[in-house]
């Protein structure tokens, strides 16, 4: 083969190879270019390439939400005797007893608005608690027995005994001592009653009656009374049976 030839076909070789090595770098470019892609945080600016084209930003994964913490469940804030009060609902659900008159281990009580009163108590149901005037606090003492206490049940409550706040102070939750041996819901010491009159979650059919009964609010204290509310009637006696609907003792 002449040296032409040679020299010829030697510049080939020499391209062919040349060519194959630039081909490299623009394959590792290409693979720098996708690792940069890949490790782009969602929002950043997309690389350029090595032409100084700008890369198309890819769109990231959606950053998940941050777990939720979990509710704490409720610690004892304090202890009277074999009454455990929470401070807080419970987690797990309570059913209350179905009737005012029985009483329970477990007592929930709550602060409910009312744009007519303001905020008063419930118990788990929703049903209204009252305070009697002729009770006192301090110290603790019921003295709504015998027939009042048919017209004004007290909240009972059974040993051994947990009490679940939402909306009150556990500190000034406790239980007094009856006449008849039952130990009675106190908030900051005033004893609290149900209203045999009231039938469903929510009514407030003795507030204000004879100006001695009062839906109790979260602070053991009095809320407003209505304009329509039963006012002082004669007493009326007999032993026995439902006492009166207006009865205020």
């Amino acid at each position: 083969m002449k040296r032409t030839s040679l020299a010829a076909v030697a510049i080939a070789a020499t391209g062919v190879f040349g060519l194959t090595a630039c081909a490299q770098p623009t394959e590792t470019a290409a693979v720098e270019v996708a690792a940069a892609r890949s490790s782009t945080p969602p929002g950043a600016d997309a690389p350029a390439d090595p032409e100084g084209v700008a890369v198309p930003e890819l769109a990231g994964a959606e950053t998940p939400d941050p777990p939720t913490a979990p509710v704490p469940e409720p610690t004892v804030a304090k202890t009277q005797k074999w009454v455990k009060i929470y401070n807080g609902p419970s987690r797990k659900d309570v059913t209350p007893p179905a009737s005012i008159r029985t009483g329970s281990k477990t007592v929930e009580l709550a602060a409910t608005p009312n744009a007519q009163i303001g905020t008063y108590v419930t118990d788990g149901a929703g049903r209204t608690l009252y305070r009697f005037d002729k009770d006192s606090n301090k110290p603790p003492k019921a003295t709504c027995n015998g027939d009042c206490a048919k017209a004004w049940p007290p909240l009972l409550i059974k040993s051994p005994g947990k009490i679940f706040p939402q909306g009150l102070d556990p500190k000034i939750l406790g239980y007094v001592e009856r006449a008849d041996g039952t130990c009675q819901v106190t908030i900051n010491g005033w004893p609290v009653y149900y209203f045999a009159k009231d039938s469903k979650p929510g009514d407030i059919l003795g507030q204000g009656v004879n100006g001695t009964w009062f839906a109790v609010n979260p602070q053991g204290g009095k809320t407003k009374p209505l304009p329509d509310a039963i006012q002082p009637a004669p007493e009326q006696g007999g032993e026995g049976g439902d006492a009166p609907a207006d009865a205020g003792y």
